[in-house]
């Protein structure tokens, strides 16, 4: 940015833009606090269900079973013996079956039962998400953009009350209920808040202040990490609080809500209030001359209203977009399909498994550098260009994922083994935040134009949730079943999207959405202007 630019934009940055910005992206730190906080915990909450659902863990049962410790877990009425594997409940050593409790059927599955409910409990967040992630844009439309962050922000009040009352009821059902309703205020914020950003922001601000949503999140994964330290909120008696928590900052953002300017691209391209669009202006913009941002959203409004919108069957339908819709959804795909929120949902599992003895501290490692590097990669992705630090991101990961395999797997035969998988879980997290975590979601915006915009943005944030909801649901499985390779699995993947990416997915920086879409429609484009994506394929555009 030059003396010119960077003078320009100190001019634009008033007290109401950084207070709208700062709440609008609260939305984003409550999604980022929700995926993260559910980590740390986890024991603990798993003891509690076990205790309320009358289970025995798998390691309890083992213990009674093979007679070396006589006390009856708590979970067990007293009036159930202990078995030995291999004999009738009753008969062992000499006694009758007559006259005795035999343990209910289910009590040696009663541990999987455990497995799904958390695994639910940490899934169904992305339901919620899933669910609502088609309704932003109606929402947006309907109620305005500020009106419709403050309408759903009492979602996210309602969960987060649900959560921090679990243990006045059955716990399961109200955190799983909770983090459902979170959900739905995720996947609505999720698409709101960078809408408004976008909308309030000066020319000169609109990319930095629009990469402060992933700040949020992971800031947000960070707080939630540190606050689940057993000394802090992740005990015994503090663990509803700790989920609860994050209903504090949807409360500051709704009473600060009620302070922020509507965005003045809404007022005036989608309600025609000129005179509300420019008072709006004044306040974000202070005394700046509004006539010229009212030029660009007349000359914007007239191209809204020259292109028709598109539906989502018909990005499936229509050859003109379906490249580039095959592209967005893969980008998503690999971003939730890379591992990443194996990593932030049961990174303190798998450090534990890697032998680190504290691996509460070692997952806050994770949000530290996640954090850092979130930093990093907003001065990177102008200079390096989207596709290269995509492919960089994705290169790294995969080996990472293949060094963090042989860490574990060899575990129990070089005890220094953990520092690999250590280190590797570290590399992983930063090459996710280089490339893979940030670009899928504003390269689907760039991919398209002011007509599929909407559907194609709608779609990605579906086919987003839905894939952290596969991973959410099937990860603690999968890991049970392959132990140490469950990496393995992530790691074929990632070969797979690093060989898609770098023969489907184009540079996007510093390329008009003409020159973008007209490289999907197979147009001939001027030869200045000829795209990376075209010299891979050869120039064959029709």
């Amino acid at each position: 940015m030059d003396k010119k630019s960077k003078m320009q934009a100190e001019k634009h940055l008033t007290g109401t833009l950084v207070l709208s910005v700062f709440t609008a992206v609260l939305g984003f730190f409550q999604y980022g606090y929700s995926l993260g906080v559910i980590n740390a915990p986890q024991k603990v909450i798993e003891a509690h269900y076990a205790r309320v659902l009358g289970i025995v863990p798998l390691d309890r049962q083992a213990t009674n079973a093979s007679g070396e410790d006589g006390a009856i877990p708590s979970t067990i009425p007293s009036t159930i013996p202990s078995t030995v594997p291999g004999t009738v409940p009753g008969t062992e050593a000499g006694g009758s079956a007559e006259g005795t409790l035999a343990p209910p059927e289910d009590l040696a599955a009663s541990p999987h039962v455990l497995t799904m409910y958390w695994s639910l409990s940490v899934s169904v967040f992305a339901i919620g998400g899933m669910v609502s992630s088609f309704t932003v844009g109606w929402i947006g439309d309907r109620l305005g953009r500020v009106k419709a962050m403050l309408v759903v922000n009492v979602l996210s009040i309602v969960g987060n009350l649900l959560m921090g009352l679990a243990k006045f009821g059955p716990s399961h059902i109200l955190i799983i209920a909770g983090r459902a309703i979170t959900g739905l205020y995720c996947g609505l914020s999720s698409g709101l808040v960078p809408m408004y950003v976008s909308e309030v922001s000066p020319t000169a601000l609109r990319g930095a202040l629009g990469t402060l949503h992933q700040l949020a999140i992971v800031t947000g994964i960070l707080i939630s990490q540190v606050l689940g330290l057993d000394f802090l909120l992740g005990n015994d008696e503090m663990w509803p609080l700790l989920l609860g928590l994050s209903g504090v900052a949807a409360l500051l953002q709704f009473f600060l809500l009620l302070l922020c300017p509507e965005s003045p691209r809404y007022l005036y391209i989608k309600l025609g209030k000129v005179e509300e669009a420019k008072k709006s202006l004044k306040r974000l913009r202070g005394n700046c001359d509004p006539m010229k941002e009212i030029a660009e959203m007349e000359k914007e409004k007239q191209e809204a209203a020259s292109e028709k919108k598109v539906s989502i069957g018909q990005l499936f339908t229509s050859s003109k977009y379906r490249q580039a819709v095959i592209v967005a959804l893969m980008v998503q795909i690999s971003q939730q399909f890379s591992g990443i929120n194996a990593i932030f949902y049961y990174s303190t599992n798998i450090f534990e498994r890697a032998g680190v003895d504290q691996p509460v501290y070692a997952t806050i490692g994770v949000g530290v550098v996640n954090t850092v590097f979130t930093v990093i990669s907003v001065f990177l992705v102008e200079k390096a260009g989207r596709r290269s630090l995509f492919l960089a991101g994705l290169m790294g990961m995969l080996m990472s994922a293949v060094a963090m395999t042989v860490g574990l797997a060899l575990l129990s035969q070089f005890a220094w083994m953990s520092y690999v998988s250590m280190i590797a879980i570290f590399l992983f997290v930063i090459f996710f935040e280089v490339g893979p975590g940030p670009i899928p979601w504003f390269i689907v915006a760039e991919l398209f134009s002011q007509g599929p915009r909407p559907a194609a943005i709608a779609i990605a944030g579906f086919c987003n949730w839905a894939c952290n909801f596969i991973v959410g649901m099937c990860f603690q499985y999968i890991a049970d079943l392959c132990g140490p390779y469950v990496f393995v699995i992530f790691a074929v993947l990632l070969l797979v999207f690093l060989l898609f990416a770098f023969l489907k997915v184009p540079e996007t920086k510093g390329k008009s959405f003409e020159e973008i879409a007209a490289v999907f429609r197979r147009k001939k484009l001027p030869a200045k202007s000829m795209t990376e994506l075209e010299e891979l394929r050869g120039g064959e555009v029709a």
